[in-house]
Parts: structure tokens; C-alpha cells; sequence
């Protein structure tokens, strides 16, 4: 390298955002993410032993997907090969897989690749990659802001792990805006002068991304003057610089996560005034009107569930007719169905008692399953003599018998909300039990 290249190469380390050179370089300096990142968790492990299988990241921007998937390259003794599924083809892939060929025919190293926003790519060019992720010529890391079980194909999910990234909590976004002033060779020089109550407000704008924090970090100190000595950041500067990156809807930028945040939050609130018209900003601006209808099924199933249970069969009838009559007509199905999402009651009882359940089971295994509900094959082949009561033979189309292991019987997922339809449920349910 002569002087020159030197010396520009000194010039673009210099104008790098504060939000790229706070990059993570090692496992240790990773924020958030401790339920797979922690220590003794699969993934770390599996980082940490250079054994990774393929495996797709799926969350939000800013979570550390990108990040991650660096730190990962400067860990392994693979190597690793980065690949934008936005501009890259069939014939990137291809070379990919011929130099992975011929790598590991010559020196026995693997290859590790890396396709950001894997969502963007095609079935054909899915379809390309699979059978050398299968063969194991190359190992893949898939990252998508999108959910993978639609976007991916079935037949390259079923050869990956999937690994959900969560939006970073206001306290690490808080730890990362600390160090960043304290640890950033140009931030660090300067006397910064940043209240817990604006650090709050950094935290709480940044809507757990990282990026977002450190650039409204950045901008504040590149706008505020100096005075005595010091920089100080008021609440005002902080909101100035909040809003000036984030004014126009992109639906590839961190703005679009905004508008569908609040879309899906007004419709949880029973807003069909707000909700109407987030779900207009998202139209006119070109979002893909399948993401908004998969968002209302999952919202269906999450906030209004057994409140108003035909609420998830309606919104999945939507779902099929914005897939296959398409703008502009879906525009009207989305109407209907974020109004009529609005005004029904809103219940979250199955959405937490599945998630209470899959946590016990995830914390304390599993149990035997009574005798007298075992399959009744295995009972006459073991001489299993405990009798199943059929609960349509007794009048009430109830029996009193156990269903869970022995010891587990006293437990509760579900609490009812006794809200819409699933108090009608309930009591109906209630009644039953007690009924003689």
C-alpha cells in the first residue's frame, strides 16, 4: 500500500458513521440476544467451536443480524463469503459454490455464506443454493427482517435453525450509547455531557435498535456547539434529531418498522381512525400488501384470539384474497379487515398460555403421559388395563379424569380473559365442569 492509498484509506476510517465503527468484534462485546447468544446457549456453543450448521437469523433492523454474522467470519477457520440477495443472481451462487468446491478439495476448509436479506431471493435462486447446502459445500448464514417460514422455502428451512433476534431492551441500548461515549476514538475526545433522562429518551426513540441510538447519538453531537468546554445534549436536540433521518417511508429503511409498529399497536388499541391511516401511508408508499395482511393474521391470532375466534379465519380469508386479486383492489380487503380487527373485544389468553406452556416445557422437560390416555396399541401390547373414560358417554360431554402427568396436575397456562366470545366460552366451559 503507497502513501496515497494510505492516506485515503485513514480518510474513510475517519467519515465512517459512529454506528459503524461501534460494530461488535467479538462474541463479549455482542449486546442482547442472551436467549441464544448467552453463555452455554446452542448458538454461542456453536459459534465458539467453529461447528456451525446452516442456520437463518430472522428480526428486526438494528438487532445485530449483520453484526453477528461478521463476528462469525472472524471466529472460524471456514472461509466466509458475503452475498446481498438484492443484487446478487443464480450466477453469483454458482461461483460461490465452485470456489467452495475447489477450497475444499485443496486445502479441506469449508466455506461459510452469508446472504443478507435472504427473503429477496427468488424460489429459483433458493432452489439453486439448496442442494449445495444439503451436500454440505456450503454452510449458510440467512439473515431476513421478514418471517423465514414464508419467505424461505420449505426445503431449505428444513436444512437450517432458525434463531429469532429480538429488539435490543432500552438498557443495553443505554450500555451501548455509554460506551460509545466512552470508548469511540473521535467521541471519546470530546467532553460529552449526556443526563440519564436523555439517555432515557435515546433508549426509548430507538425502539431497541442499536443503529437508530447511535445515530441520533451522532447527530446530536455533530449539530450541538460546543460551550465551555462541554457538549451538551438537551431533550430538544435529542427529539430534533430523533425525526430529521426518519421523515420519508422507506420499506426497506428502519422508518417502515415504525409505521407498521404503530399500524399494528392502533389496531391493538381499537383505533380504526389511526389505524386507517398508518395502513394508508404503508399503501400509497408501496409496502407489499401481503407483509401487512400476514401481520393482521398474526395480530388475529395474538391480540384478539378467543375474544372473537372467527377473527383469525377471517383475517387468513383476507390474506387469500389480497394474495390473489393484488393492488389495487386488496387495498379494500385490508380496509375491511384492519376496521373490523379495531372493533372486536381483544384477548391475549392464548398467546400467553402457549407461551407459558412452551417455556415450562423448554425449563422442566417433559412427564409421562398418564396410562389410561396412552395410544391403545402400546396399552394392549403392555397390558395397560387403565381405563379411558369417553367423555361423549357421559351426558354432559364431560368426564373428570386426568389428563396431566402425575404431579403436574394442579398447573394453569391458561387465565381467561372473560372478554367478547371467550367469556361465552368460558362460562360455558365453567358450567360443564360443575354440572352433575
Amino acid at each position: 500500500m503507497n502513501l496515497f492509498e494510505m492516506v485515503r484509506e485513514e480518510n474513510l476510517k475517519q467519515k465512517r458513521p459512529l454506528a459503524e465503527r461501534r460494530k461488535p468484534r467479538t462474541l463479549e462485546d455482542f449486546m442482547g440476544q442472551e436467549e441464544i447468544l448467552g453463555k452455554g446457549k446452542l448458538l454461542r456453543r456453536l459459534i465458539e467451536a467453529d461447528r456451525l450448521t446452516s442456520i437463518i437469523l430472522v428480526g428486526p433492523s438494528g438487532v445485530g443480524k449483520t453484526s453477528l454474522a461478521r463476528i462469525i467470519s472472524n471466529m472460524t477457520r471456514s472461509t466466509f463469503v458475503t452475498l446481498n440477495a438484492v443484487t446478487s443472481g443464480v450466477r453469483d451462487i454458482k461461483d460461490v459454490v465452485d470456489k467452495a468446491k475447489r477450497e475444499l478439495e485443496t486445502t479441506g476448509h469449508g466455506t461459510i455464506l452469508f446472504v443478507d436479506e435472504i427473503h429477496r431471493f427468488n424460489k429459483a435462486q433458493q432452489d439453486a443454493l439448496l442442494p449445495h447446502v444439503e451436500a454440505g459445500i456450503v454452510v449458510l448464514i440467512g439473515a431476513t427482517t421478514e418471517n423465514p417460514y414464508f419467505e424461505v422455502i420449505q426445503a431449505l428451512l428444513s436444512r437450517s435453525m432458525v434463531f429469532e433476534m429480538f429488539p435490543l431492551s432500552e438498557e443495553d441500548i443505554k450500555l451501548i450509547v455509554d460506551k460509545a461515549i466512552a470508548e469511540d476514538e473521535q467521541l471519546s475526545i470530546q467532553n460529552i455531557i449526556l443526563g440519564e433522562e436523555e439517555k432515557d429518551f435515546i433508549a426509548q426513540k430507538s425502539m431497541g435498535d442499536a443503529r437508530r441510538a447511535l445515530n441520533i447519538l451522532e447527530l446530536a453531537v455533530l449539530t450541538t456547539p460546543v460551550e465551555e468546554g462541554k457538549i451538551i445534549l438537551t431533550k430538544d436536540v435529542l427529539s430534533e434529531c430523533t425525526q430529521k433521518p426518519f421523515l420519508r417511508y422507506d420499506r426497506d429503511g428502519d422508518y417502515h418498522y415504525d409505521v407498521i409498529s404503530a399500524f399494528i399497536k392502533s389496531v391493538r388499541g381499537s383505533d380504526p381512525q389511526a389505524a386507517l391511516y398508518y395502513l394508508a401511508q404503508m399503501l400509497v408508499s408501496g409496502e407489499d400488501p401481503k407483509f401487512i395482511a400476514r401481520r393482521l393474521v398474526i395480530l388475529a391470532s395474538e391480540d384478539i384470539g378467543l375474544a372473537h375466534p372467527e377473527a383469525l379465519n377471517i383475517s387468513n380469508a383476507a390474506f387469500e384474497i389480497v394474495n390473489k386479486i393484488g393492488m389495487p383492489e386488496a387495498q379494500i380487503a385490508l380496509g375491511e379487515l384492519t376496521i373490523y380487527l379495531c372493533l372486536c373485544d381483544k384477548s391475549n389468553s392464548a398467546y400467553l398460555a402457549i407461551k407459558e406452556a412452551m417455556s415450562w416445557v423448554r425449563e422442566n422437560g417433559v412427564g409421562n403421559v398418564p396410562e389410561h390416555l396412552m395410544d391403545s396399541t402400546k396399552k394392549r401390547l403392555s397390558a395397560i388395563s387403565s381405563a379411558y373414560n369417553y367423555p361423549h358417554d357421559d351426558p354432559r360431554g364431560y368426564f373428570e379424569q386426568d389428563y396431566l402427568p402425575e404431579g403436574l396436575r394442579e398447573i394453569e397456562f391458561y387465565s381467561p380473559k372473560y372478554h367478547g366470545r371467550e367469556k361465552t366460552l368460558t362460562d360455558l366451559w365453567e358450567k360443564r365442569k360443575k354440572k352433575k
